[in-house]
């Protein structure tokens, strides 16, 4: 009979996502993540094998926790404007601030620091920003200012979005200031309401 596991393995992949959120894939050392999951060398190597294979199961972690999540609201037709949904989900990311949520993005912590020299990393990073993306396209295609537009505006208002969103999240983590943040969040919504589309054409 195999052994049980001497841990919970839910609870292992979220302390160590926090450890990697806190300090980037490259400079944390495998002392942080065994303080911070509460294992010992041998139970991580056991069951994640070395430190790199745990930071592709926290980055699948996070598209269940984060990604998904999102994208699922981009896509929920319960919510017949688009545009509502993404107003929706800027709205979150500021709500999170304003209850001591600094982190940021764990996709835009690896995008800005292994992704741009390890193919592997940033392989999954641009695969979740992929599904951000698709999330986006979605709510502007049922968007009542843009559902519309050419092909073309519609792409680049999806390009924008993202722009700000990744832009945003960096800001949290940097520890702008709120009124920053709102700010940014008011151009997003000058971007929904049709008055940034001119210069997309």
């Amino acid at each position: 009979m195999a052994r049980p596991r001497e841990f919970e393995m839910d609870t292992a992949l979220a302390n160590a996502m926090d450890v990697f959120w806190t300090f980037g894939y490259e400079e944390t050392s495998l002392t942080q993540l065994l303080d911070g999951m509460s294992l010992s060398r041998g139970s991580l190597y056991k069951a994640f094998s070395d430190k790199r294979s745990l930071f592709f199961a926290v980055l699948n972690k996070y598209d269940e926790e984060a990604v998904s999540p999102a994208v699922k609201l981009l896509s929920d037709t319960k919510i017949s404007d688009g545009t509502k949904r993404i107003e929706i989900l800027f709205g979150r990311i500021l709500n999170g601030v304003k209850q001591g949520d600094r982190r940021g993005c764990l996709l835009c912590t690896a995008a800005a620091g292994s992704a741009p020299h390890d193919a592997e990393i940033a392989t999954q990073v641009h695969r979740l920003f992929d599904k951000m993306r698709y999330g986006f396209e979605t709510a502007i295609g049922q968007s009542i200012e843009f559902s519309n537009q050419p092909t073309k505006v519609k792409s680049n208002i999806v390009n924008l979005l993202m722009a700000q969103y990744v832009g945003l999240r960096v800001l949290v983590r940097s520890g702008a200031p709120i009124e920053t943040l709102e700010q940014v969040a008011t151009s997003i919504s000058h971007i929904l309401t049709g008055q940034l589309s001119s210069a997309s054409r």
